[in-house]
């Protein structure tokens, strides 16, 4: 095991593959609360001001309603709520991140914001600097836990963004974006 591994910060058109063949992984952080998370920017496809959110009726209480990007109408959840805590303030730093998931591999993708307190930067953090999720002591479900990164001494929460949501919760999602009636 290499103990010169070192975590830095991304820059546009960086490969996330540094020299000595050691795999990078490219992951936005940002903040919920006091606590630092990560996704990885594969599914990430880009960041917007918070604003112009339609609210929905009779969707599950962590979908803030949806946005107009681009003609699509994007679901947007609030990270905060789905993870069982109360609904963050909403502050000039706060952001919605525009993700793409797929419910399976050969499924079209489906575009969805999720609210965040404030963005923080695109870290590369080694295979090796991720440790498994903890069985315990999250104050968030394990599933919805990927790993957790080890950043300047200290742990990031590596996010799973396609458990975050459950196979009946993206028909939901579906049935928004399609205009059909959403049962809760």
């Amino acid at each position: 095991m290499n103990q010169d591994k070192q975590i830095t910060r991304a820059t546009p058109g960086q490969s996330p593959v540094l020299a000595g063949d050691t795999e990078q992984q490219q992951y936005l952080t940002f903040m919920l609360g006091e606590e630092m998370f990560a996704i990885g920017i594969l599914a990430i496809r880009e960041i917007i001001e918070y604003g112009q959110l339609t609210e929905v009726p009779l969707v599950p209480r962590f979908i803030r309603g949806v946005i107009n990007l681009r003609g699509a109408v994007v679901p947007v959840i609030d990270l905060s709520v789905r993870f069982g805590r109360s609904a963050g303030e909403i502050t000039k730093r706060t952001c919605i991140v525009i993700i793409e998931i797929a419910e399976t591999p050969d499924a079209q993708a489906q575009q969805m914001g999720i609210v965040v307190d404030a963005v923080s930067e695109v870290l590369e953090i080694a295979p090796a600097d991720i440790e498994p999720p903890p069985a315990f002591g999250t104050r968030i479900r394990t599933d919805f836990i990927s790993g957790m990164g080890k950043v300047g001494g200290r742990f990031v929460v590596l996010l799973d963004v396609e458990r975050i949501l459950s196979l009946d919760e993206v028909a939901v999602i579906s049935a928004i974006n399609q205009g059909e009636p959403a049962s809760a």
